[in-house]
């Protein structure tokens, strides 16, 4: 009697626990930011599980979980640029798994999606890239390397994963090619300060021909003017006289000149008519 208790309690016991596994296995949870693969006896489903809670069959049946979020991931690029200099790129890579691809990426490819599907892929368009321009335009150009490797990348890609943008953080160059590209750009700096100052130097030079030509017409001008209106001459005398009488009158004197009588100098300017002495 006691014997089949025990046998009952254990019997009992095992399919409680049977009970309890298949109901936790015939359940599934995915995460937020994930979508769900369906797995049935190796058979993938051609559908994926959104995110939440369900039901799937026990024992035989298996969710895999696929990140849909944007990730970030970090790579260097070997490249070779069109003078033959070896140019290193160091390149954050962000992207994405769109809802359509998720099956056919846990289907198809195996491994780390960043590492078997994208880093090859932006490797190879950044060499193509880099490999039409030189080392020093690899450099200046920077934004355009990048925009054209994004868009190359994307084509070399499809529609299989979403490249959301790609930033180079760094470019780095052999020793004596930066030092070579630093000495040329000192060199074109003198050659920028001489220019302006070339043009400097003509200008002023140009500023002071004008200023004479200038001075000259005016010369001429008021020449010209006086020969045709000599009153403007004496209207100017005598708007300019102090007041006190000229000691000498030059020859020629006309107008005002002649005009302001002259004392005798031996008198003190008094006159010397005897009947006006009387």
């Amino acid at each position: 009697m006691a014997n089949n208790n025990i046998t009952g309690l254990v019997g009992g016991a095992v399919v409680i626990f049977i009970l309890i596994l298949a109901g936790s296995s015939a359940t599934y949870v995915v995460d937020p930011g994930h979508r769900g693969v369906e797995v049935l006896l190796g058979r993938v489903s051609p559908g994926f599980k959104p995110e939440g809670f369900g039901f799937k069959l026990p024992f035989v049946t298996t969710i895999a979980p696929q990140l849909i979020r944007q990730q970030t991931a970090k790579m260097v690029a070997d490249c070779y640029s069109s003078d033959l200099q070896q140019v290193k790129i160091a390149v954050r890579v962000l992207y994405r798994v769109p809802e359509s691809s998720v099956v056919s990426i846990y289907r198809d490819y195996r491994g780390n999606t960043f590492e078997t599907l994208i880093k090859p892929r932006v490797a190879e368009a950044l060499n193509e890239i880099t490999a039409l321009r030189s080392a020093e335009l690899i450099v200046q150009k920077r934004e355009e390397v990048k925009s054209q490797a994004l868009e190359s990348a994307r084509r070399k890609i499809g529609a299989v994963l979403v490249i959301e943008d790609i930033v180079l953080e760094d470019i780095t160059l052999t020793k004596a090619l930066e030092n070579a590209i630093e000495a040329k750009m000192v060199q074109e700096q003198e050659a920028a300060r001489a220019r302006f100052a070339q043009q400097q130097a003509t200008t002023e030079a140009s500023t002071v021909v004008i200023k004479a030509k200038g001075e000259a017409e005016s010369i001429i001008l008021r020449g010209k003017a006086l020969q045709e209106n000599p009153s403007v001459l004496e209207l100017q005398i005598i708007e300019r006289w102090d007041g006190a009488t000229p000691l000498v009158v030059g020859p020629g004197a006309t107008g005002a000149n002649m005009m302001l009588p002259l004392g005798d100098f031996t008198t003190g300017g008094k006159p010397t008519n005897e009947e006006d002495s009387k």
